[in-house]
């Protein structure tokens, strides 16, 4: 039985194996912790699909990973009595690693290096654990049979670009990974770890995967006293003392322990970041965490944290939650989407639910009564642990995820309230410091009736914004939002605790009144440079807005803002331009000179090239894009030279 066939890897997975072995030598003992993280999840698999097919799991039906340690001939393997994989899935899986996001592995661990923070957890983040085994190995062999498959796959790499696979022999289901351990070539490398090491086996298994729900075992060697039937005797015809012999006894090096069981006052910050890190792949230690005990109509228990940094999948499409679901210890699923909202997706934990059918699939975990209401209280208890927070630590968590949180504030109406209290936004008087809605509130002036704010994608760019002049002017404060995320908050929150919220570039801002007389004076002009852009704007009027700057555009009130409008269209969604009303600062130098020259001959080039300029100015001020670049700089060079 052989059926060999050569293949070779992607360059890309080439480039990868040599990030990973060259990259991350320094950690080299995350392989067992990978390797064993791996064999466990074969391990729940196979749990769960016996929940409805009891029968897959024949006479072998005491679950356990098994590390066999050879130091004569180097090698190491782990083993498990999982669920296995055929030779389709063996060459999906591991033969090409096609679906282990390895272009975004390849993007974030560039991006480390530079950083020069070289992270670990990029391996378990982006699923290409397997290949850690080659930081230590020069070459590793894989055996797996499935469950209910009467044929085993081998698998075997050098990771030097080529890979086999055959079928082979194999008594029982399950995965063997047997690793060929590298030569150490300079003293160095002789200082490390011996991977063959019964010592160095059991203080990584503790270290990284102590809370691992199956038993980790291990033969090992002791020595124990002779027994008396089998013991030389003196010459009185007693036994000698102190005999011994070498017997192999199998045993287990992990505590096993769920630690979300437990009580929580039992469990300390190392136990609570080594089973964090053994969850999330994460090596960085969590910000904080939230240990539940609920009794009642509805018995759960729930361990969850918040990570420190930001999941490099966030944002992707193929992003995962980071909750799995128990019940009674007995794995159910990972990824459980239905236990949180999506802004609440970076979260990672543990939940039990004695209560739940062991048989559940998504679609009943959507319909169920349980489900939804442990959604429900997790979901307020989390926000409570937001707002609970010392100033310090939220602001590390909210520079990291604020981003995310604000999307509940348009998608979750039931907590809205509890999320504006939480968002954080730096202001026209606050620096670098990110102040609270409530504390915005508290520092409005006597006179000022509404809340402020001003959405783009940079905030220096905005702080500086041609709308804000005559709010700076009367001390008034301005929200600065600079997530794309913040036009969407804005369409949902209109008003917090009474006061209205406001965009500075839409609507009449009512400021100031205009001076009657003198928009009189312009009143032709302005229906002119009207009819001279009429393609572009929807009305130009004297502005309230401005102080300094010659001209804005703005919008109506419920109008889309021109940052909303760029996300749009940087999203590839065809939509029609917005006209927008260009607004004139009238006590400006340069309105006296273009009402000059209209009146001297509203039909002169001349006039239509400075209508066109202030145009062209008001857009530039916001950050847009000019239709005729080579004009603007025709205009700017002869007035310029004159």
């Amino acid at each position: 039985m052989t059926n060999k066939e050569t293949h070779s890897f992607k360059t890309e997975v080439q480039q990868l194996l040599n990030l990973i072995i060259n990259s991350l030598y320094s950690n080299r003992e995350i392989f067992l912790r990978e390797l064993i993280s791996n064999a466990s999840d074969a391990i729940d698999k196979l749990r769960f699909a016996a929940q409805t097919d009891p029968d897959i799991l024949g006479d072998d039906t005491e679950f356990k990973i098994k590390i066999t340690a050879d130091k004569e001939n180097r090698t190491i393997e782990v083993a498990d009595n999982g669920i296995g994989m055929t030779r389709e899935e063996v060459i999906e899986n591991i033969g090409t690693i096609a679906q282990s996001g390895t272009a975004s592995f390849l993007a974030a661990l560039e991006q480390s290096k530079k950083e020069g923070q070289l992270s670990p957890e990029l391996i378990g983040q982006f699923g290409v654990g397997f290949y850690s085994a080659f930081i230590v190995a020069d070459r590793v062999t894989l055996v797996t049979r499935a469950a209910g498959a009467d044929t085993a796959v081998c698998w075997e790499s050098a990771g030097d670009g080529a890979y086999t696979i055959e079928d082979t022999e194999k008594a029982d289901r399950g995965t063997r990974v047997i690793l060929h351990l590298r030569e150490n070539k300079s003293e160095e490398e002789d200082e490390l770890e011996d991977f063959t090491e019964e010592y160095t086996i059991r203080h990584i298994v503790r270290k990284h995967s102590d809370f691992v729900a199956y038993p980790i075992v291990m033969d090992v060697e002791r020595d124990e006293p002779v027994p008396e039937d089998e013991a030389i005797l003196d010459k009185d015809g007693k036994p000698v003392e102190g005999q011994t012999r070498k017997v192999v006894k199998e045993e287990t090096l992990n505590s096993m322990k769920a630690i979300w069981l437990r009580d929580k006052n039992e469990v300390t910050e190392e136990e609570h970041n080594e089973f964090y890190r053994h969850l999330s792949h994460d090596w960085n230690p969590p910000l904080a965490h939230l240990h539940l005990k609920m009794e009642g109509v509805i018995e759960y228990t729930a361990l969850l944290y918040v990570p420190a940094k930001a999941p490099f999948e966030l944002f992707r499409a193929e992003r995962k939650h980071g909750i799995s679901l128990y019940c009674k210890r007995v794995f159910i699923m990972d990824d459980c989407k239905e236990l949180f909202p999506e802004y609440l997706r970076f979260i990672k934990g543990v939940v039990d639910a004695p209560d739940l059918n062991l048989n559940v699939s998504r679609e009943i975990l959507q319909q169920d009564a349980v489900v939804r209401n442990i959604r429900k209280n997790l979901t307020k208890r989390v926000l409570k642990l937001f707002a609970e927070m010392g100033a310090e630590k939220y602001d590390t968590f909210y520079a990291e995820l604020g981003p995310v949180l604000k999307e509940g504030v348009y998608t979750d109406i039931e907590n809205r309230e509890k999320l504006a209290d939480l968002l954080r936004y730096r202001t026209t008087k606050s620096g670098e410091k990110r102040i609270s809605l409530k504390d915005y509130v508290a520092g409005m002036k006597a006179d000022q009736q509404e809340m402020y704010y001003i959405t783009g994608d940079d905030l220096a760019s905005l702080m500086n914004h041609p709308h804000l002049e005559r709010l700076k002017e009367k001390g008034y404060e301005v929200l600065l939002m600079a997530d794309p995320v913040d036009e969407w908050v804005v369409q949902s929150l209109t008003e917090y605790e009474g006061k209205k919220l406001k965009s500075a570039e839409k609507g009449d801002l009512d400021l100031d009144k205009v001076d009657e007389a003198q928009k009189g004076e312009y009143e032709k002009l302005l229906s002119h440079m009207k009819t001279v852009l009429e393609a572009k704007v929807k009305d130009v009027k004297p502005s309230t807005r401005l102080k300094e700057s010659p001209a804005c555009l703005s919008g109506d009130t419920y109008d889309m803002s021109a940052y909303m409008e760029k996300i749009l269209k940087a999203s590839g969604q065809q939509m029609p331009e917005t006209k927008r009303v260009l607004e004139l600062n009238l006590e400006h130098p340069a309105m006296a000179k273009i009402k000059a020259l209209f009146e001297a001959d509203k039909e002169s080039e001349q006039l239509t090239d400075y209508i066109n300029l202030m145009y062209d100015i008001a857009l530039i001020g916001e950050g847009g894009r000019i239709d005729n670049p080579s004009r603007f700089s025709r205009i700017v060079g002869d007035l310029m030279a004159s």
